[in-house]
């Protein structure tokens, strides 16, 4: 397992459209996706996406089990491969809040989502998946999934007052050790 350097807003390679994973339950992936993790638990995320480390597959992480030090108002998600995902919203009802991103470090902004989304794909192995989820989880899929159409979220934001430093806008949470997705 190797922590990667994670690709910071700017890079060109952030604004790539990923490629599908065409073989599964791989070498390869099996150490990308060991890769991906331990990277994302050092920068103390709660997600991660390939292209954030330079991959161009659509691959996404997420979830500790665990709940956020840089979220400590959400509950935990489920730890969860999400390859080749595919998401439609529930209904057009959409909310705002707060995220960061291991790409944009040091910065937060008000975002605009859906409120309930079904997203599907698969696990590393070909699993299915397919689930129907509401609040931060679904929050969390549609941003880790943006970074396989090369979005990053301050292209989602409608608001730029509601945009800063995190340690600015969230005082409490400055000792956590970075932003998190």
């Amino acid at each position: 397992m190797t922590i990667r350097e994670i690709l910071r807003m700017g890079d060109p390679r952030l604004r790539r459209v990923a490629e599908p994973v065409q073989a599964l339950d791989t070498l390869e992936l099996h150490g990308l996706l060991l890769d991906m993790r331990e990277t994302m638990i050092a920068a103390n995320g709660a997600g991660l996406a390939a292209p954030q480390i330079g991959v161009n597959l659509q691959v996404v992480i997420f979830g500790t089990g665990q709940v956020s030090p840089r979220y400590p108002d959400e509950p935990p998600i489920e730890p969860t491969v999400l390859i080749n995902p595919l998401i439609e919203p529930v209904s057009a009802e959409e909310n705002l809040g707060w995220e960061g991103c291991l790409s944009v470090p040091g910065l937060r902004g008000q975002v605009p989502r859906w409120s309930r989304i079904r997203y599907r794909g698969v696990d590393e192995w070909g699993q299915a998946i397919d689930r129907t989820v509401g609040g931060f989880h679904a929050r969390v899929v549609q941003h880790e999934c943006d970074h396989l159409l090369g979005i990053l979220y301050p292209q989602r934001m409608r608001d730029f007052s509601q945009f800063g430093y995190t340690d600015i806008l969230f005082p409490e949470l400055a000792g956590a050790k970075s932003d998190d997705d």
